[in-house]
């Protein structure tokens, strides 16, 4: 098997499309490159948390694999700055229409368009999921059950906190017994001691928060220096993001990653089996023949990508005999409270979510289904201030007057759980974008048991700020994170694609990404999207040895 190894040992080039230098032992060495005229066994639509795992897991496995990804390969030593407005080029701001009773907001906060997809900027809280979660209709009474046990999952977590070297506390006290985590945790900000002085005056738990953030070295890479720019992309390579962990790995084995190239289209056969993949690169269509495809382009372009794939054996689009592509897509809501402490906080350093709450994930005296954990805070400034604008509606002198309590700030900010439902969903719009693909329409609304959840929740943190000694409080309302569109299940009927994210239509392609989750959980997403990858990486390994894919 090939080395593994951290990005500070990979040499990619940024933007232009050139090929990265690969480490293996014996030297550096080029990139592989497959012909577009031979199939390879497997193409992958995307490289965050599902392709970037698939990659690295199946190239590691002897297949020939080819990773697609719109965005460029950035090499963040060179290419990421401490500027707010230049990490912009790490979301995905391409035109989405956004419509429905609660319209979302697309790009920092839910959308990446780089090699390593949205983990290139994600804050990098990594929790699991309460156990129960994974079979909420059985044993809870809402939304739709997991096609997958939970032990089975915990195994992935395992694997999956091991490869990011996650950085947490000794005892979490959420959640079935466990082993220790990779790495210790963090020191705590001044901005987390403010949710642990709050909760212990109210007598509730919290905990240092789990993190993909390095607290001590891993190869070439050195501990988190607490710059405070981890939402934009970590210049330090501290940051345990697909692109420093499975894209190397996927490199190291024989895979590669075409970036800058947008896959617009998955060929298929007479028989209705999926040939290969049609994507824009450098100005022109190309066609990468292929004997399977994974689609891991997340909640908005994998249905995009499916629907605008019909043919004539597929009328309406890919794995869509259900008619659920597309469906049920969820968000998690993430309201905040805000206050002004009489001490200096300066919140923006260290990794901006250091202590967690999960009270409210685990305790079930409530008036809604789900959960909601929150977290300390630490925005950016211009983050801050467009926060203000939006939600408080203030300018000039007034914004300037709030943007004088920077540094005496503390906040406290929800993961909450929203509800599966049909209507809230992406489809094709009538307009086309610059490369002549349909724009994707989304549509999103909260239902009343999504509202009573945040209520409760910001309830609950002026709560904990005001025992906290914080004053002025004020609250903003946004949302974070994409789930669901293409739900994974037991039944073709109710279901987009089997346990084996392989669906029920084509046997060929399959789908790993977030848009499987079948319900979306109170905590951050992207752990349990790489465990769940892993998980599937298996599946798909054990169909290829039985000569069951292709």
């Amino acid at each position: 098997m090939s080395a593994v190894v951290s990005d500070a040992e990979t040499r990619p080039r940024a933007a232009e499309g050139r090929a990265p230098d690969v480490f293996r032992p014996g030297g550096w060495v080029p990139m592989r490159r497959y012909s577009e005229n031979e199939p390879v066994d497997f193409a992958i639509v995307g490289t965050g948390c599902g392709g970037s795992v698939l990659a690295a897991r199946l190239a590691e496995a002897g297949h020939s694999v080819v990773a697609f990804d719109a965005g460029a390969f950035y090499r963040p030593l060179e290419d990421f700055a401490s500027d707010e407005r230049e990490q912009e080029k790490l979301y995905w701001l391409d035109e989405r229409i956004s419509g429905g009773a609660d319209p979302l907001e697309f790009g920092s906060n839910n959308s990446g368009k780089a090699v390593g997809g949205t983990t290139v900027h994600f804050q990098m809280v990594a929790l699991r999921w309460r156990p129960e979660w994974f079979k909420a209709r059985s044993l809870l009474g809402y939304g739709h059950d997991w096609p997958v046990d939970w032990r089975e999952m915990w195994h992935y977590y395992d694997l999956a906190e091991d490869a990011m070297k996650i950085a947490g506390p000794v005892r979490y006290p959420w959640g079935p017994p466990r082993g220790r985590y990779p790495y210790r945790e963090h020191e705590l900000s001044a901005s987390a001691l403010v949710l642990a002085r709050g909760c212990e005056a109210l007598g509730t738990a919290w905990a240092p928060t789990p993190t993909a953030s390095l607290s001590a070295p891993r190869g070439l890479a050195h501990p988190c220096v607490y710059r405070g720019f981890c939402k934009i992309g970590c210049a330090t390579n501290a940051k345990q993001s697909m692109l420093v962990t499975f894209v190397p790995r996927a490199l190291a084995a024989g895979a590669e990653i075409r970036d800058l190239a947008m896959v617009g289209r998955i060929e298929t056969g007479r028989d209705g089996r999926v040939t290969g993949v049609r994507y824009h690169r450098s100005g022109a269509w190309r066609l990468q023949k292929a004997r399977a495809v994974i689609v891991a382009g997340y909640s908005i372009e994998t249905p995009r990508l499916l629907l605008h794939s019909a043919c004539p054996a597929h009328p309406d689009g890919l794995a869509n005999s259900s008619g659920l592509v597309g469906t049920n897509l969820m968000v998690h809501s993430n309201h905040a409270v805000w206050g002004v402490m009489e001490e200096e906080i300066r919140w923006y350093k260290g990794p901006p979510s250091l202590a967690v709450c999960e009270r409210w994930n685990y305790d079930d005296d409530k008036d809604f289904d789900g959960g909601y954990a929150f977290m300390s805070q630490g925005p950016l400034p211009t983050d801050f201030a467009t926060a203000l604008v939006s939600n408080e509606g203030v300018f000039g002198h007034r914004l300037r007057r709030w943007m004088g309590h920077y540094n005496h700030m503390a906040g406290l900010k929800i993961v909450g759980e929203t509800q599966a439902r049909d209507e809230n969903r992406v489809e094709l719009s009538e307009e086309t974008d610059a490369l002549g693909l349909p724009v994707p329409k989304v549509t999103f609304g909260y239902c009343d048991n999504d509202r009573r959840l945040f209520t409760h929740a910001q309830r609950f943190m002026r709560a904990v700020l005001d025992a906290a000694g914080g004053r002025d409080l004020y609250e903003t309302a946004d949302t974070a994170h994409l789930m669901g569109g293409c739900r994974m299940g037991v039944d073709p009927a109710s279901s987009v694609v089997n346990a084996d994210g392989r669906s029920w239509d084509i046997d060929n392609l399959f789908v790993c990404d977030g848009s499987l989750f079948p319900t979306g959980g109170g905590v951050n997403p992207s752990l349990t999207i790489v465990a769940n990858s892993l998980r599937i990486a298996e599946r798909i390994k054990a169909l290829a040895r039985r000569g069951e894919i292709g």
